[in-house]
């Protein structure tokens, strides 16, 4: 089951990134996860927050480029060697991982990652059979 991800596309400037934070600081809306990828003139801010929706509408009327995506956030054994087998099983059946970035709250003994996937069905089909669980919106948004 897919989870919300914003993504703010920012000049790659001072103050940019205070901006976008304290937009949506200031509607209550808490930051779950998120992940900067930059060059030199810009980058792009992923987001899981607690009310995608909403932050979805308030950066736009806050004149920021930004988007929604579907991600998945998957439970990966916390040892040696479980990251590289939840790939594994992705690379196996076919599914490109389009990016990925680690997820700070813990839920269970086990870390948390964020998925951006080609086919998100095929692998949430695929990390289930495993035994590999998959949060939901609400799980996630809640943390």
């Amino acid at each position: 089951m897919p989870i919300k991800q914003i993504s703010v596309f920012l000049e790659n400037k001072c103050g940019r990134l205070s901006s976008v934070t304290r937009v949506i600081g200031d509607q209550g809306i808490n930051i779950r996860a998120f992940s900067i990828a930059d060059t030199t003139d810009f980058g792009v801010l992923r987001l899981i927050v607690n009310r995608p929706d909403e932050t979805l509408k308030t950066l736009q009327e806050a004149g920021f480029t930004v988007s929604m995506t579907d991600v998945l956030a998957v439970e990966i054994p916390d040892h040696p060697g479980g990251l590289a087998s939840v790939l594994e099983l992705m690379q196996d059946a076919g599914v490109n991982i389009e990016y990925m970035y680690a997820f700070s709250a813990k839920v269970s003994k086990d870390a948390l990652a964020v998925f951006r996937v080609e086919n998100s069905q095929v692998a949430e089909r695929l990390i289930a059979q495993k035994g590999i669980r998959v949060l939901g919106g609400e799980e996630v948004y809640n943390l």
